[in-house]
């Protein structure tokens, strides 16, 4: 390790423990499980060639607490044990390799397209923007009962997890998800104790929160995935980001990573020129949160360069450097960047120059999430892929996963 190379630093969490550097592979919702949400050996192979790329931290993708709710064909749902040997495999196969994996849990909620499950659920019957009502239906408002099972199984979940031998776990509050729109005075308008007010908004992941750690016991690391803000009128703003941080800080969450926007609202789309400048599209938030707390920070979104990792770092801003695409086109990235030097190759936006699919960004995840399943299958990531084609492929793969997706439920 040299001194001026600050990202080679392990760092030790509030519960005692250690990554072994600063690089943490964000969340990437892979959709390499079964058309039945069960673990495949795809993703244990994905999930070994990035530890074996030098990434500290890995982080999966979205596990769902509920075969009922999907976000996408071919996530994986962990309810109970039946998939305990698999996720042993996952697990262990990242851990022989000298990182850590933590497994993000996730609920759609009404995020979830058109078609795939029965129904979708939300706090409050909310539709989508009227530009994308084609793609999600209006979901149907949660009963009591209902938000006190989603608790418990975000609970139940986390056991399983542990008990397959994963390092941590995420609870996945960003991105417009379930927990997300609890958070959010535009999506959620109930009047009870779980809406109304900012206080009660919150309430959902805080008892969230406290079933897992109930579950999991106090040496088990629980993190979270939080936006900054929804940059959507009406919606979560960073004052409320900083509330709920501040009360999971003080209900004793080992790490926070800041994100930000929703699909009717992503956030690259309004980066300033500046901000891209300086990569770090979050920093300036994470640094107001610093102000107020000293739980360890995760900021993810738009690093791409060894001088912007450093400066980041060494202004004590935050804690761990969140890399997602740039690991989806160059596995090994993080050795390079642990030995002082550059990637290999640089994110470039993905576009299709049809307007509506470019402007909801659903054509970037698709795209990098190609390149996953690439390596899923033991291959490289292929950087030059036809944004078109790629658009064309992963429409045909979601209709038939979702028409399998049903056929298996029926059964």
């Amino acid at each position: 390790m040299t001194a001026s190379n600050l990202l080679t630093r392990p760092l030790t969490l509030p519960n005692g423990g250690t990554l072994p550097n600063r690089l943490a592979k964000s969340a990437l919702s892979e959709t390499l499980g079964t058309m039945d949400n069960r673990v495949t050996p795809q993703l244990v192979r994905l999930y070994e060639r990035w530890a074996e790329g030098g990434t500290g931290l890995l982080i999966t993708g979205n596990i769902m607490v509920d075969r009922r709710y999907l976000g996408e064909p071919g996530n994986v749902v962990v309810e109970d044990e039946r998939d305990l040997a698999l996720l042993q495999a996952w697990a262990h196969g990242v851990s022989r390799r000298g990182a850590v994996l933590w497994a993000q849990i996730n609920h759609p909620g009404k995020q979830s397209p058109r078609g795939l499950n029965r129904e979708n659920i939300s706090p409050s019957a909310i539709p989508f923007k009227q530009d994308m009502q084609t793609f999600f239906a209006t979901p149907r408002e949660m009963t009591e009962a209902e938000i006190n099972e989603v608790i418990g199984r975000f609970a139940s979940t986390a056991g399983v997890l542990k008990k397959a031998g994963f390092g941590g776990v995420q609870i996945h509050g960003a991105h417009g998800y379930l927990v997300s729109q609890f958070l959010s005075p535009r999506h959620n308008v109930r009047e009870d104790g779980w809406g109304g007010t900012s206080e009660n908004r919150r309430r959902f992941v805080l008892e969230v929160y406290a079933a897992m750690r109930a579950e999991v016991g106090p040496d088990f690391p629980i993190g979270i995935k939080l936006n900054s803000a929804d940059f959507q009128r009406g919606g979560f703003t960073e004052e409320e980001s900083l509330a709920v941080i501040q009360a999971l800080a003080a209900a004793g969450i080992d790490l926070i990573e800041v994100s930000g926007g929703t699909y009717e609202a992503p956030a690259m789309a309004g980066v300033k020129a500046s901000t891209r400048e300086r990569e770090a599209y979050f920093l300036e938030f994470a640094e107001k949160v610093r102000q107020t707390v000293s739980v360890p920070l995760m900021v993810t979104g738009g690093f791409r360069s060894q001088a912007a990792m450093q400066s980041a770092l060494a202004s004590g801003s935050l804690d761990l450097v969140g890399l997602g695409r740039p690991l989806a086109i160059e596995p090994d990235a993080s050795q390079r960047l642990l030995a002082g030097e550059e990637t290999r190759y640089r994110v470039k936006p993905i576009t299709t120059g049809i307007g509506m699919v470019d402007r909801m960004a659903l054509m970037e995840v698709a795209w990098y999430t190609r390149q996953l399943h690439r390596m899923g299958r033991g291959k490289s990531p292929k950087p030059d892929e036809s944004p078109l084609w790629s658009l064309a492929a992963t429409v045909v793969a979601n209709l038939r996963g979702a028409q399998k997706t049903r056929r298996l439920r029926a059964s």
